[in-house]
């Protein structure tokens, strides 16, 4: 294991050990999960906190207070869904990621978790059917919010010091995923993000004060890796994609994004790989200003790899906001 992560690893057992003598306990701080016939994913963190304190209180922490928190790795957390009860580990950083059996209709349903006595708390699931025909893979950032990422002054301010209220939606994008929630009521929504599981519960809190569909994100851990310093948010993207092609193989998926990272490349090379299961791709365009606020030039970053739009298997659409994004995949009787 690389030597930051062992580091890391020895600096959150002794803090562990110093709060448990204090009286601290692991509580579970569930994360929304899907599944489908069969199956659940459940997601979680595991995290040390003072006597009395239950799981939702531990997620309203706001801007640099959400990512002052005691992890614990190791725990046993008790997962009740679909009448059957099982047991997971917490693993490094506190995270439950586990793959569950459980029968359970399409729609929403509910998990409970619980570690070490502590009240169970509530995570959402939500279940797609075997006969769905559409679904939504979504970038957050500026795509969904405005967070001119990756530029690291402006990346910090935005995550650790502003205030959630004061952050914006991308113009239309609500509108959009609203429509075609309307128009596929099946449809599920997932959200694909570069961004810390810290901020997780801050994007739901965002998400719904906007009125967009809710739906699982699929986050990352900003520490260190067993390979290295940091993780590759690129990778992180691919790899859950890639994930989501194998696991709902019977989901035929519109990937949306913007074009001030990696977002076309990714997508192209998911559409180009099983072009049956990627319906059409759409790529918010950031204007001029908003690219050197994200990379330093005025251009997209180039595209490797992607076929020219003569060449290309499957659909794509590029439009400034939601709206235009709305109207292209219309004229094209993609919605």
């Amino acid at each position: 294991m690389h030597r930051a992560a062992r580091f890391e690893d020895l600096a959150h057992a002794a803090l562990e050990r110093w709060l448990r003598r204090r009286g601290w306990s692991p509580r579970v701080v569930p994360f929304t999960g899907y599944g489908t016939d069969g199956w659940v994913r459940v997601l979680a963190r595991v995290l040390l906190a003072p006597p009395e304190t239950r799981s939702y209180e531990l997620r309203l922490g706001r801007g640099w207070r959400r990512f002052l928190t005691a992890t614990a790795a190791g725990v046993r957390v008790r997962v009740e869904v679909g009448g059957r009860t099982h047991e997971v580990v917490s693993s490094r950083g506190g995270y439950v990621d586990a793959v569950l059996n459980a029968e359970l209709p399409p729609g929403w349903a509910e998990a409970r978790m619980s570690a070490e006595g502590a009240h169970p708390a509530s995570a959402r699931l939500r279940i797609i059917g075997q006969d769905i025909g559409l679904g939504v893979v979504s970038d957050i950032d500026d795509t969904v919010i405005v967070t001119a990422l990756p530029r690291p002054l402006l990346a910090a301010w935005n995550t650790f010091v502003r205030h959630e209220t004061s952050r914006r939606p991308v113009r239309g994008m609500a509108t959009f995923y609203r429509e075609v929630e309307r128009d596929h009521p099946e449809a599920p929504v997932l959200y694909l993000s570069t961004g810390a599981w810290n901020v997780a519960p801050a994007i739901d809190q965002f998400l719904a004060r906007h009125a967009f569909p809710p739906g699982p994100l699929l986050m990352t851990d900003w520490g260190p890796t067993p390979d290295g310093w940091f993780r590759s948010g690129r990778e992180h993207k691919r790899r859950e994609l890639r994930r989501l092609l194998d696991e709902l193989p019977q989901v035929r998926w519109l990937l949306v994004g913007d074009d001030g990272q990696h977002d076309p490349e990714i997508y192209a090379e998911a559409a180009e790989a099983t072009p049956e299961q990627v319906r059409a791709v759409a790529i918010r365009q950031l204007s001029a200003a908003e690219q050197v606020l994200t990379h330093g030039t005025p251009e997209p970053i180039p595209e490797r790899g992607a076929r020219r739009h003569r060449d290309r298997v499957y659909e794509e659409v590029r439009a400034s906001d939601g709206f235009g994004l709305l109207s292209a995949l219309r004229s094209r009787g993609i919605l």
